[in-house]
């Protein structure tokens, strides 16, 4: 339950939606909604019924960033920064995540989307990282992410500039994965993660387990070797191949580690 009426949480079909509702200021994030958020992803991280999770904005546009107003209470420190602390909430989240984009993502809305594991957006849709506006210095945690996403140089590029970019653009530097129509953002969405709610949790949690890994120079091979653990103690392998030879689809059940 969202602690905060700017952020609305709801289940359905294996997915849930958080989405951020505060049109009037373009969903500009305040502090208390950078608190609630990691309160909100608790919640969806611990109901067996949440396969997926998607993140969106109401009123046509995704998160303008931080509320300016605010800014004092929002970045109180590096490592402790309360949208460092929703940032890394989000990135942490066991099972995928994908951010629902239109209108503009600037900022902390950029912050929140490179969390995500998957970014859809409409063509009409706008993204920047605008520090250099204001004199002020993005996020440790959020830099190597983004460096990470989209590579150095286009990294520089954003955050040199503080411009806006179009979608296509977000696209071709790997900002974004899926570029759509406006009145296809919605369907396209719901259809995806329909999807990978039907398929095994604990492949995609084993994938971005070791993925994410991989990306920040982690221990792979031992994060391997725990997933197979787990694999040989799931009866989802078997429950996969079964349902392939049957001609049927598969019915996954498993929905968390065995230990720790």
């Amino acid at each position: 339950m969202a602690e905060v009426p700017e952020m609305r949480c709801e289940v359905a079909e294996g997915v849930g939606t958080i989405t951020i509702d505060r049109p009037a200021k373009r969903n500009a994030m305040s502090a208390a909604m950078w608190r609630d958020l990691p309160v909100l992803l608790d919640g969806l991280a611990a109901d067996p019924a949440v396969r997926a999770v998607v993140l969106t904005g109401a009123g046509g546009n995704f998160c303008a960033g931080a509320d300016i107003a605010e800014l004092a209470d929002i970045h109180t420190g590096n490592g402790t920064a309360l949208s460092t602390v929703a940032e890394t909430a989000l990135a942490a989240f066991p099972k995928p995540t994908l951010a629902a984009i239109e209108g503009f993502c600037v900022g902390g809305g950029c912050q929140l989307a490179a969390a995500c594991d998957l970014r859809f957006a409409t063509e009409g849709a706008r993204f920047g990282i605008t520090p250099a506006k204001l004199g002020i210095v993005y996020p440790a945690a959020a830099t190597a992410r983004l460096v990470r996403l989209v590579g150095p140089a286009a990294a520089k590029y954003l955050l040199y500039s503080a411009d806006l970019i179009g979608a296509e653009h977000a696209l071709r530097i790997g900002l974004l994965d899926e570029v759509v129509p406006a009145d296809a953002l919605r369907t396209r969405v719901a259809e995806f993660t329909a999807t990978m709610a039907s398929r095994s949790l604990l492949t995609q949690r084993a994938t971005k387990d070791i993925v994410d890994a991989v990306s920040s120079g982690g221990p792979v091979e031992e994060k391997a070797r725990g997933w197979l653990d787990e694999f040989n103690a799931s009866s989802d392998g078997a429950e996969g191949i079964a349902a392939f030879l049957e001609g049927r689809k598969p019915h996954f059940t498993w929905t968390a580690p065995t230990t720790g």
